[in-house]
């Protein structure tokens, strides 16, 4: 993986270019009910709907795409490898199944069930482990037996650009829009995306939005230099728990303007309003956007902003578990 090569504009572009006819350019919905709550007009970018239930395949597959093309003069078979909570496990065996490459993902034992499927679905080989300081190990195993590329979820550029795209679409979406929040993780999503609004419309704001028991990015912002826990923080926001890497905080430090932290109870309100009031399935991590546009340090934060977007950013529910995770 190249983490030496920049995140621009351009290269978000290029992306959108190749993302052209295999991602969909997901919808932007609107509810009366929650532009009420907020005080003013939500946007939000429905990535619930996109293949393989997340944002993360528009990353995995302009990388693992990029890959297949560097690759076409060997004509060797190639394999990748990748650790994920889920979500991108799920794009990236999607993305190396599109691709006609064989893919291998390492995701904790205590990964929603209904993402583990996803990825068998899609043919992928699946590797679980119990301790996330396993990772590595397990991936180097991997690569020594079938040679395959590790291409991160979050640091590696063309996943960057690839999320980067999001931002494309929804100035293009959204018109006269005042500000975009999205949920921050590893923080590929939030880097693209601020990379691309910046660069066209430098005067929109753009957020990033995290689970109070996990607020990597917040203290990175407040003390200007990467935080990392020591441990993984446990959250009902399961997918952005790993906290801010260092290719991705480099874009974070300069093109985002804040980070709101919200609640446990407040992430589960979120998702059920989403539910009820605009019908969509949405998982815990995808409405933290939600939850911190509803919440009063952002309205406090946002007078006089009239246009909002939210990016939800993915859909993989266990059903099953849906009453426990809206139970307050």
């Amino acid at each position: 993986m190249n983490t030496n090569a920049e995140v621009t504009l351009q290269t978000i572009e290029e992306a959108a270019r190749t993302l052209a006819g295999h991602a969909i350019r997901t919808p932007v919905e609107t509810c009366e009910t929650l532009d009420l709550l907020a005080g003013r007009k939500l946007f939000f970018k429905c990535e619930n709907f996109q293949k393989s239930g997340a944002f993360k395949f528009r990353g995995a597959f302009n990388a693992v795409s990029r890959l297949v093309r560097s690759n076409e003069p060997t004509q060797r078979e190639l394999h990748v490898v990748g650790d994920s909570s889920g979500n991108y496990a799920c794009g990236l065996a999607l993305a190396a199944r599109l691709c006609g490459v064989s893919a291998h993902v390492v995701m904790p034992n205590n990964a929603p069930e209904c993402k583990k499927q996803i990825v068998l679905s899609y043919g992928a080989t699946l590797i679980q482990r119990e301790r996330r300081q396993d990772f590595p190990q397990t991936i180097k195993q991997v690569q020594e037996m079938t040679g395959a590329v590790y291409i991160s979820g979050s640091q590696n550029p063309d996943v960057i650009s690839g999320q980067g795209t999001m931002g494309l679409e929804l100035l293009q979406q959204v018109p006269d829009l005042d500000a975009v929040i999205m949920p921050v993780g590893g923080g590929g999503m939030l880097a693209g995306v601020s990379m691309a609004i910046k660069s066209i419309c430098p005067d929109v704001r753009v957020y990033g939005a995290e689970p109070e028991v996990a607020n990597q990015a917040t203290l990175s912002l407040q003390n200007g230099e990467r935080f990392v826990y020591s441990y993984v923080p446990r959250s009902i926001a399961d997918g952005v728990v790993a906290g801010i890497g260092p290719v991705t905080w480099t874009y974070i430090r300069d093109n985002v303007d804040d980070i709101f932290t919200v609640t446990e109870d407040e992430i589960k309100n979120a998702m059920r309003l989403v539910s009820e009031r605009m019908k969509l399935v949405v998982e815990p991590s995808g409405v933290v956007g939600v939850a911190a546009a509803l919440s009063d340090s952002f309205r406090a934060r946002a007078v006089g902003f009239k246009n909002v977007a939210v990016i939800l950013s993915g859909g993989n529910v266990d059903l099953q578990k849906l009453p426990e995770l809206l139970l307050m």
